[in-house]
Order: structure tokens, then sequence, then C-alpha cells
């Protein structure tokens, strides 16, 4: 089949979690006239689960778009939220159009990720996880004004696990140095945790659609089923 040059279009036919803004919003993306534009589709991320239901991670609209071509798509949940234009048909006149679900389901077993739930212990995971305040002083910093630091240290027996790591502020951190809160009369603001891989999966995207966090706070465990 012959085609002409693909054009995108995002339809942003529900709202982000916690907005207020209702009604759709229409962006043409035509490359590489609309930079902006192709920026914010870009940013769009796609939940997928395997068929089971189980949150496996977020993915663009290009990763979403090759399930539906290959028709590995099992099942998807809410209103269509990305509207993918490809070519056009010399012959018929007709262009191709693919409508993404914010919830997309793969055919086919679970991955190895979503058997083990525990998410990587990695800087930006715990910032996130701690809202990026320093645990000590309660202030608010940017990522690179934030450290990792070890609640009970290294050179103590500690472990680099999530249990015993919280976001710390440089000055924190050289305060309380090679010592435990207790001995540097530092108290943590709250108690260090292992999130469960639902949790990191809300901490890790700032750009949520509402159906996908419905989605997603029906399957937080109960123990840490919490307001995000």
């Amino acid at each position: 089949m012959e085609t002409d040059r693909a054009k995108l279009r995002l339809v942003r036919t529900g709202t982000l979690a916690g907005s207020i803004q209702p009604g759709p919003v229409v962006d043409d993306v035509s490359a590489p006239f609309a930079r902006p534009a192709l920026d914010r589709l870009n940013a769009v991320r796609l939940l997928a689960l395997d068929a089971h239901g189980r949150a496996l991670e977020w993915i663009s609209w290009q990763e979403a778009t090759c399930l539906y071509v290959r028709d590995a798509v099992a099942w998807t949940l809410g209103d269509p939220c990305l509207a993918v234009h490809g070519g056009t048909c010399r012959r018929t006149g007709e262009q191709s159009v693919i409508a993404l679900h914010p919830i997309v389901a793969a055919r086919g077993h679970a991955r190895a990720r979503a058997m083990d739930p525990t998410p990587a212990l990695t800087n930006a995971a715990l910032f996130a996880r701690d809202g990026h305040l320093c645990l000590y002083c309660g202030n608010e910093f940017h990522r690179p004004h934030l450290t990792r630091d070890h609640v009970l240290p290294v050179s103590k027996g500690g472990r680099d696990v999530w249990e015993n790591v919280v976001a710390a502020c440089f000055h924190c951190n050289s305060r309380k140095g090679n010592r435990t809160p207790q001995q540097a009369g530092m108290p943590l603001l709250a108690v260090p945790y292992r999130p469960s891989w639902v949790e990191h999966l809300i901490l890790s995207n700032r750009n949520i659609l509402a159906d996908q966090m419905t989605f997603l706070k029906n399957q937080l465990p109960k123990r840490h089923a919490r307001d995000h």
C-alpha cells in the first residue's frame, strides 16, 4: 500500500488526575514543524498491564501503537486518549487511524517485572517516594540538591535498601555524618518504607490521566493505601 506522510493528532478526552479543567484538548502534530506539541505528545504515557490486569509499566504512544498493530492488545480501559493517524491510501483516499486507550492490557504471560514487584532503588525513585523533601529538615529541594542518606550508616552495618535510606539535603547529610539519627539528634520526619510496584508507578509519572489514577489506586496494597 502506498502512503503519504503520516500525521499525528493528540486527543485528550480525559483529564489529568487532579485537574479541574474539563473538556477535550486537541493538538495537531506535523513533525518537524510543531516541536512543542510533539514534546507534549511524547510526554504522554499509557499504562501497560498483562492479560491478567497486573500493572507492568508506563509505555510511550509508539510502543502502544506497536501492540495495536501486532494485534497484541487483549483488552483496554478508559476512553481513547490518543489518535494516531497513519498514511493515506492513494487508491481509496482513506487514512488509517488507531485510537489508543490510557490503559492497555497485552496478550501473553506476565513479564518478569510483574512477578517481582519491588522497584529498583534509584535516587530518582527514592526522591519521588519522599516527595523531594529532606526527611531531616523537612524542606523541599530540586533533585540536584538531594542526596541518598543511609539511616544506619553503611560503616555501621547499614544496608542500601529501601527501608534504610531517605532523601536528605546536602546540609543535613553533612551534619548527620557517620552517625545514626539518634546519635546526631536529628529525628526522621517519616519512616522509610519499601514501596509497592503500583506505588512506584504512581510516584514515577507526574502526568497520570484520571482513568489511570483510578485504576492504580484500586490496585494499591491495603497496608500502603494512601492519597498521592
